[in-house]
């Protein structure tokens, strides 16, 4: 069974989102964790290291150019990660809603031999202010440390407020994360949204459940897309790093 896109948007204006007990399950479950990871725009914690990687364009970065292969790498099971949370029923919602230009993926690619693959990338929901980040894949050391990069400048730019991580690993706080509890949460998701309904950062909760009414579940239906996420070609590591480092 397909999960209904206005009610998945309003959960997430709540808080709250889907996951599945593994790869092949049939049905989803809705989450609202006590404590909520979020990665502070203005605290991510750039390393030496990393921002030696970023600067020396070892990596290219593109944004919503291989959304579907994005999210089947991040279902895909990985020595470090036998099952994932994402089953069929979500995967095809988080497909439809790209398609309406809600959801957007971060991609990480390599040269190799003259070949250009994908190694690493992220996607996640954008509403408002707010960008919900789902999943990332890493097929090659640091790809998707590059990738949150990418997306910290970007939201950065574009104004966005919150960059919701869900839950805590040791990856995400390396990188400046934090958790705070379900109720401050909840305070910085409604200023989100309610600062980006109807402005330039990303299409609001109520935009979106209005188009999605307006045109139905069909694969026309358009948004207006959020430009700080889509860019036509890949963007220097000079610039993300630059992006990051800037203060306002």
């Amino acid at each position: 069974m397909s999960i209904d896109l206005p009610t998945l948007l309003r959960a997430y204006a709540v808080g709250l989102f889907p996951m599945a007990d593994d790869r092949e399950a049939r049905s989803v479950f809705w989450v609202e964790p006590e404590r909520r990871a979020i990665l502070p725009l203005d605290a991510f914690h750039l390393s030496k290291s990393l921002r030696k990687t970023i600067r020396s364009n070892r990596f290219e970065v593109t944004a919503d150019t291989a959304f579907e292969q994005v999210i089947a790498l991040c279902a895909e099971s990985a020595p470090d990660r036998p099952t994932t949370w994402i089953n069929d029923e979500i995967e095809e919602a988080f497909i439809r809603l790209h398609r309406r230009r809600l959801t957007h993926s971060v991609e990480v690619w390599y040269r190799d031999e003259g070949q250009r693959k994908l190694v690493g990338g992220l996607y996640g929901l954008a509403l408002g202010r707010a960008f919900f980040g789902e999943s990332m894949f890493s097929r090659m050391t640091d790809a998707s440390k590059v990738a949150i990069a990418w997306l910290v400048a970007r939201l950065r730019v574009g104004g966005f407020t919150l960059l919701d991580c869900q839950f805590m690993t040791s990856h995400l706080a390396s990188l400046g994360a934090i958790e705070v509890s379900a109720e401050r949460y909840s305070g910085l998701l409604g200023d989100a949204l309610a600062e980006g309904e109807g402005d330039g950062a990303g299409a609001g909760v109520f935009s979106a459940l209005d188009a999605l009414s307006a045109s139905g579940d069909g694969d026309a239906a358009r948004l207006r897309p959020s430009e700080t996420l889509t860019v036509s070609g890949p963007v220097s590591g000079q610039l993300i790093v630059q992006l990051i480092t800037q203060t306002s």
